[in-house]
């Protein structure tokens, strides 16, 4: 019996730098050069003046919990082996929210976080855990 591989993403010219920044270990957000507004996930339009001026900007690595699930039913066979898995909601100081697998212990709303990428097979998986209490600055 063969194992299927996890999905790797495929960039395109609109996601490209966000690929290349989490490869990097580094999370990157897009701003509206016209207005100011933080988006993520990338757009090719501000959803507030629908200007298509963007810069990409550097994520400071902390955020809250907004609200979290438990999978216990894998989308893809790839994951099954993980079950049950944590996916958290967080609310990204920078005013958008990001989703991505939770590694730590219990969740609360509103609980600080910190943000790493898990980096391997071509893969660059966002992933949250508890912010650190000693006001160290994540990567």
């Amino acid at each position: 019996m063969t194992t299927a591989e996890k999905p790797i993403p495929h960039p395109t010219a609109l996601s490209r730098p966000y690929w290349e920044a989490a490869a990097q270990g580094r999370l990157v957000l897009q701003r509206c050069t016209a207005c100011g507004k933080v988006r993520h996930y990338p757009r090719l339009l501000c959803d507030h003046c629908y200007s298509d001026a963007v810069e990409w900007i550097p994520a400071s690595g902390r955020g809250k919990v907004h609200s979290w699930t438990v999978a216990h039913h894998a989308f893809h066979a790839a994951f099954a082996a993980e079950l049950p898995y944590t996916l958290v909601t967080v609310d990204l100081d920078e005013g958008v929210r990001a989703l991505g697998r939770w590694q730590g212990g219990a969740l609360a709303i509103g609980d600080p976080v910190e943000w790493r990428f898990d980096n391997g097979d071509g893969r660059s998986d966002l992933v949250f855990g508890a912010a650190a209490i000693t006001g160290t600055k994540p990567p």
